[in-house]
């Protein structure tokens, strides 16, 4: 049965066309990816669905009394209510219920009541509905939604409008999932999100009874929950049936099928145009009418073909190694017994870590576990409360934030690189066109530039500087999936050694040789890639589980809760 769907959706704001023509169908109980470049109308396709959005063209069909859920914007509360209180909004109706059975158990406990039996009635009515609606179930329900996004008893009695926006994010996220809708419209959920939670979402979204339509670009999150793709592009949406992994193979054995019909488009079109010279020669050396009129023939056919585009065949690629930086030492960083503390609550406790010259180390663990204090007491901007941070001879440290900010947002591109290091426009363009901001890209004003584009500028100053030490804080934020794998092949070719915080598994597999995890105040290291660390994570379960006299059966090798 069909959900939703699109047919022949066209949408501009203004003059700015954002998408057209595009047509698509969700099935029930599917759960479908919805990717794409940043800017491509991902977000604006789902106000449409919801119907905040108009369309200049097309119609939008939705399953006679389904029930949509969307998280698109945070709302604000009235400062009384809670955290708590806006998950048991999902609730409303057995709220309500639960009120009125209330009343009447005082009433009823109050000596000669009268209507006492109409009472019992009404109470005994209630009471079938509470449980036909779930009210039994609610409590159950909520604690098992709050668990899982780690909302705490604290923060549940917290006021709502107190919150952190990654807070409120996941309350809101709760109250949604709580809510259980017909159709589940998600706009990249696991924002906000440490990794744990991400797991847990990932084993919820599976055992969904309803449909999901989930925008995201975290590469492992649509592996694992997704079993359809849509690619949404400027002019046409295009379907894979299958996860992540499995669109990646198709679309490009798709491309190479297109290159091959190209390739022999090109060879017909040229065979034709070839014989369209022979008839016209003919014509003219034998002044023969029919000659000239099975070239015109010809050239009617060949009009209709069009001018075919040509596939492109591989993205443009970052060349980052555009200044020799010099080596470093062996030994970049050491930390030796790093505690830290804010006010009387210790957040780290004994950390002892080494990074040598070319390691690629990935620094994870829950929010709020001291990621990012530890960064900044190797960047010098934090002092630890005990302990010494050791930077290697002739290390040169490069650092990319979370939000990449610059002094100049009213400069453009190309005057706030040649500033900064001191060189002639000539010398920054080309530098620039390294990183694939060419011809009129480099004119942008920077507070005009998107947070992946602010990224790669980033990049480019701190590559050309010639550092041997980056390190990254969620360089993977911000960044739409194509955006990020030409990140990953990128940092794959530096010369230097990494050191970056990541959720993001895919960008984690690809560059870490070592993860360092952040738990209890403490820090214990894998070496290997992500894959090797669920792989141990895994193991480590099931002997706790066998030594438990547990079931050893893990149907989540990751680690997050069914």
């Amino acid at each position: 049965m069909i959900e939703l769907s699109g047919n022949n959706l066209t949408k501009y704001y203004a003059a700015n066309k954002i998408f057209e023509h595009i047509s698509f169908t969700v099935q029930t109980g599917e759960r479908v990816g919805l990717i794409g470049q940043n800017g491509c109308g991902k977000t604006t396709l789902l106000k449409i669905l919801m119907g905040t959005e108009e369309v200049q063209g097309g119609e939008v069909s939705i399953r006679k009394n389904a029930r949509l859920g969307c998280l698109e914007q945070i709302p604000v509360y009235d400062d009384t209510v809670r955290a708590l209180d806006v998950m048991e909004s999902a609730f409303e109706s057995v709220r309500e219920i639960k009120k009125q059975m209330r009343l009447l158990e005082k009433r009823m406990k109050q000596p000669e009541t009268a209507g006492l039996e109409k009472a019992l009635q009404t109470y005994g009515r209630l009471g079938e509905e509470y449980e036909r609606n779930g009210g039994y179930e609610s409590e159950t329900r909520i604690a098992r939604v709050a668990s899982g996004f780690q909302i705490t008893d604290s923060l549940k009695n917290r006021g709502f409008n107190r919150l952190s926006g990654g807070e409120r994010t996941r309350v809101m996220l709760a109250k949604l999932l709580l809510e259980e809708p017909d159709i589940l419209l998600l706009d990249e959920p696991t924002n906000h999100l440490d990794l744990e939670t991400i797991q847990w979402l990932e084993g919820f979204l599976r055992e969904y009874k309803g449909t999901v339509l989930v925008i995201s670009h975290d590469r492992w999150f649509l592996d694992h929950v997704v079993g359809k793709i849509i690619e949404l592009e400027f002019d046409r949406a295009n379907i894979y049936r299958g996860n992540y992994s499995y669109y990646t193979v198709e679309k490009e054995r798709r491309f190479l099928i297109d290159y091959r019909n190209y390739v022999n488009q090109q060879k017909k079109i040229q065979r034709m145009e070839r014989q369209i010279q022979r008839y016209r020669i003919w014509g003219e050396m034998r002044d023969s009418e029919k000659m000239f009129k099975k070239a015109k023939e010809l050239e009617k056919r060949l009009e209709k073909m069009g001018t075919p585009e040509k596939p492109v065949l591989e993205n443009q690629r970052i060349r980052l190694r555009q200044t020799e930086a010099e080596r470093s030492g062996k030994i970049v960083l050491e930390l030796k017994n790093i505690s830290k503390s804010f006010g009387n609550k210790p957040l780290l406790e004994d950390v002892n870590l080494t990074v040598f010259y070319q390691d690629s180390v990935c620094v994870m663990g829950r929010n709020g576990t001291g990621k990012t204090t530890l960064l900044k007491m190797i960047l010098g901007e934090s002092e630890p409360d005990s302990g010494t941070v050791t930077i290697g001879s002739r290390v040169k440290i490069g650092y990319l934030p979370q939000n990449a900010a610059f002094e100049e947002e009213e400069s453009t591109v190309l005057e706030d690189f040649a500033r900064l290091h001191n060189i002639p426009y000539g010398e920054a363009r080309s530098q620039l066109a390294k990183t694939l901001f060419r011809n009129e890209q480099v004119n942008k004003k920077i507070g005009s530039l998107s947070g992946g584009e602010k990224s790669r500028l980033k990049l480019c100053s701190l590559t050309y500087a010639g550092v041997n030490l980056l390190i990254l804080d969620e360089p993977t934020n911000h960044l739409d999936i194509e955006s990020r794998e030409v990140l990953e092949e990128t940092l794959a070719e530096f010369d230097g050694t990494l050191l970056f915080v990541s959720h993001d598994r895919y960008f984690i597999d690809r560059l870490a040789d070592r993860i360092v995890v952040i738990e209890d105040r403490g820090t214990h290291v894998v070496n290997g890639d992500y894959t090797y660390y669920a792989e141990e994570c895994r193991k480590s379960r099931q002997n706790t589980s066998r030594a438990e006299g547990k079931d050893t059966e893990d149907t989540n090798p990751e680690g997050g809760t069914e």
